[in-house]
């Protein structure tokens, strides 16, 4: 395959979770913050023991950076190929894609937009589209891939 097989008109950038997801997100989060709260107030954490106290907080702090990558991060698919922001980034040059689907949930595509699964090699990453814009650049990277076959 030429590194040239598919190059995008123009850059797209956008959100990598749609709205609907960050405000079911932010929900959840709060909820399990609250809980979390509740249950250091009912339960005597100090006389548990350190392994306790430690996962506790390692929890809490996952929940915490999960949160923040999700309002946070970015996709961008420019010329090079597609880059998704995260705790880690998520990276894939056209030249390395053998193929590309879009995969959604049934019933649940308002809170859960289709995703663009590219397989590189022997690997796949999976893509969030969170804007209009950046979902109809994932349709035509599958369309270009599909006909590729």
């Amino acid at each position: 395959m030429s590194p040239e097989f598919y190059q995008p008109d123009h850059t797209v950038v956008g959100p990598a979770y749609s709205r609907w997801f960050k405000a079911t997100a932010t929900v959840v989060s709060i909820g399990l913050l609250v809980y979390g709260v509740d249950v250091a107030l009912r339960f005597p954490l100090m006389a548990y023991g350190f392994g306790v106290k430690l996962l506790l907080l390692a929890s809490a702090l996952m929940l915490v950076v999960s949160y923040y990558w999700f309002l946070r991060s970015t996709l961008t698919i420019n010329g090079r190929g597609i880059t998704q922001t995260w705790l880690y980034n998520r990276d894939v040059e056209w030249r390395d894609v053998r193929s590309a689907k879009m995969i959604g949930i049934p019933y649940a595509g308002w809170l859960f937009p289709p995703r663009l699964v590219v397989r590189t090699g022997n690997s796949f990453m999976t893509f969030n589209g969170g804007s209009q814009d950046v979902l109809i650049e994932f349709a035509k990277i599958s369309l270009a891939f599909q006909v590729k076959r």
